[in-house]
């Protein structure tokens, strides 16, 4: 439930208010588009709060724009340890750089008297979400390295399934809460942006292209022919403007109107008919898919116990699949003694799938390379913070009857079943 509302409800809500209220601020309100800078309160802490916050959010900013406009590019570049290493590093840096910064500008917005009386609470408001957030972002980088691997993969899916309006939390739900507390605040960012002077990367003066010169001078006649030379110049440049705004304007006109030839061409040709009926073949596997998960949910939902497998089919060394009461990947394997072994399949780092091969009685997670004791699920060794979590389970007899001691020598003829959480 807090997932749908923070990962889902909380983007639309966010996204809604940074339209309409922007808008609105354009239309009725344009004065205050303005940063309002205090420079002329105070410009030397202004220097050194501002130059390297502003430096280091551009750098952080271009990257993120990077990971979700170019994830295939991203992840190609990374692919080459070097750079990934000099990615994260320029990041970490940049981050720093930011956090710098912000804690200048906030001590000058408490500790100077001209500035704070000019400091509403949203300021101090945005000012708080922004150390939050870049706090967040260097706990993420150091605590789950090489984001600039796993977010192309992960984060741009989800903010991609956000925009087009087909929402799917799945792809970061199993991320620890430092990822998830990052990408919540980020939201809330944007949903106090308009209301803030954060309002102010909108404003572009597009109207400094045809508004006439503004020049003030002194009255003398030096002066004058300098002004009507700068508004010459000044006329000139205008109409350049004007001219190629009006070239790039028919340009698309243009191609607007030749997009029916155009377009078709740069597509492609239409599908074959074997390729529609694979196609088709495709959506019926993921219907079926669909409606295997909805009645593997409905199982857990109305069962208390839910049968996994008999136990002499269990394995010491390779375990089998099976999908828990949360309806997330587990493992079901076999111990020396013959009695079950029961781990949730999913790495406490990021969340993916553990393989189910055991190799010197360690458990591997390829994403990140950590690896569990088979035995214990403990953490041998890589960045899992803590060990897998174990699955709930009892034994049965052929009596469906739940076995309390078990019979060493009937262990061949009992079957393994998981219990919801709660029951005993």
């Amino acid at each position: 439930m807090s997932d749908f509302f923070l990962l889902i409800s909380l983007p639309y809500v966010a996204m809604f208010s940074l339209i309409t209220v922007t808008i609105y601020r354009f239309k009725s309100k344009k004065f205050s588009l303005s940063s309002l800078s205090s420079q002329f309160l105070e410009k030397d802490k202004l220097f050194w709060g501002s130059v390297p916050w502003h430096m280091g959010i551009g750098i952080i900013f271009l990257g993120h724009v990077v990971a979700f406009t170019m994830p295939k590019l991203l992840q190609a570049l990374v692919s080459k340890t070097n750079i990934l290493y000099i990615l994260e590093g320029i990041g970490l840096i940049a981050a720093m750089f930011a956090l710098g910064g912000l804690v200048v500008l906030f001590l000058r917005r408490l500790r100077n008297a001209r500035i704070q009386a000019v400091t509403s609470n949203m300021d101090l408001i945005i000012l708080s979400l922004l150390t939050l957030q870049i706090l967040l972002g260097i706990l993420v980088a150091t605590l789950y390295r090489w984001g600039a691997a796993w977010a192309p993969s992960t984060v741009t899916p989800y903010l991609w399934s956000i925009l087009s309006f087909r929402p799917d939390v799945s792809y970061v739900a199993s991320m620890p809460l430092i990822i998830k507390a990052h990408i919540v605040i980020a939201w809330v960012i944007i949903l106090f942006m308009p209301f803030s002077r954060l309002i102010h990367i909108f404003a572009l003066p597009l109207e400094y292209i045809t508004r006439l010169p503004q020049i003030v001078v002194w009255n003398s006649r030096r002066l004058k022919e300098e002004v009507i030379i700068a508004q010459l110049e000044a006329q000139s440049r205008r109409h350049f403007l004007k001219s190629a705004f009006g070239i790039t304007t028919g340009l698309i006109l243009l191609s607007i109107g030749i997009a029916d030839k155009v377009i078709p061409f740069f597509r492609g040709p239409s599908l074959s008919a074997k390729e529609k009926e694979e196609m088709l073949k495709n959506k019926l596997e993921k219907m079926k898919a669909t409606i295997k998960q909805k009645e593997l949910e409905n199982e857990r939902l109305v069962n208390e116990y839910i049968y996994i497998a008999d136990l002499k089919d269990l394995k010491t060394d390779e375990g089998l699949y099976f999908t828990d009461y949360s309806m997330k990947p587990a493992l079901a394997f076999k111990d020396e003694r013959g009695l079950p072994l029961l781990y949730s399949a999913k790495c406490t780092h990021l969340g993916c799938t553990v393989t189910n091969k055991v190799k010197n009685g360690k458990l591997l997670c390829p994403c990140h390379i950590s690896h569990f004791d088979v035995k214990t699920g403990d953490v041998l060794d890589g960045p899992a913070p803590k060990a897998l979590p174990t699955v709930k389970f009892i034994l049965m007899d052929q009596s469906q009857q739940i076995v309390i001691n078990p019979d060493k020598s009937k262990l061949n003829e009992y079957k393994v079943y998981i219990i919801k959480e709660g029951n005993t």
